[in-house]
């Protein structure tokens, strides 16, 4: 029975550190790709005909540039508190998400930008016309269990720009939204900003800990089966 134990207990640990190595060679290669993107010059952003196409892989974190105007007349708020890719956010506040129609048609959601919660009653006006924005593509989070949500006051705990357009009648909208990087809107609220790579990547330490597990078990294995020969 002990020798049973311990060669599962190998088993599950080795498995382990192996599941670790691969989420290291996952991760290394994301934050490989997200520095690449975020570190590009910005490209034309997908017209409307390719958005039912476009595969979230091949374009999340593209810096983009597109001419358009806000429209729909209603805003959405994400709650947060500070942020791993702007080192510029720090505590509560709202992420501001507005959509916009874009110079060659179709309407994205724009991420406009940060405001802390304690500056949360400035909302300037939207400026009118089509204006020239710089941002980055991002794909709309999945809602966890127990996370709220409440569209009938604008609030929101999740960054789902379909969930939003949904509940505020903004109609079909890109599968992306962007997180806009500029212009600096006037007053400065909401806060747009350039998004860093801050991942942990820890998986090569945790991996050492499961194999070093394995190892510790195997000598003790071998210390017992020991033991109960000598004392035969």
């Amino acid at each position: 029975m002990p020798v049973c134990f311990a060669f599962s207990a190998i088993v599950v640990f080795v498995a382990l550190g192996t599941w670790q190595m691969q989420r290291r060679t996952w991760k290394t290669a994301l934050i490989s790709t997200m520095q690449q993107r975020l570190s590009a010059a910005p490209v034309p952003v997908p017209p409307e005909s390719t958005w039912a196409k476009l595969d979230r892989s091949d374009h999340e974190f593209e810096r983009v540039t597109f001419s358009a105007k806000f429209w729909g007349g209603t805003q959405a708020r994400v709650y947060g508190v500070g942020s791993a890719m702007r080192a510029d956010v720090s505590g509560a506040g709202f992420w501001i998400f507005t959509p916009a129609r874009l110079a060659g048609g179709g309407v994205v959601v724009l991420n406009r930008g940060f405001i802390p919660e304690a500056r949360s009653a400035i909302m300037n006006e939207l400026p009118e016309g089509f204006l020239d924005f710089i941002g980055v593509l991002r794909w709309p989070e999945p809602r966890r269990p127990f996370v709220p949500a409440d569209p009938n006051h604008g609030l929101w705990f999740t960054r789902d720009q379909l969930a939003m357009a949904a509940a505020n009648g903004w109609g079909d909208v890109a599968p992306f939204y962007v997180d806009l990087e500029a212009p600096l809107p006037p007053g400065g609220l909401p806060a747009p900003g350039p998004l860093r790579v801050n991942l942990r990547n820890d998986h090569f330490q945790y991996a050492i800990t499961w194999y070093a597990l394995a190892a510790m078990v195997v000598v003790m294995s071998m210390v017992w089966v020991k033991s109960r020969r000598s004392a035969a």
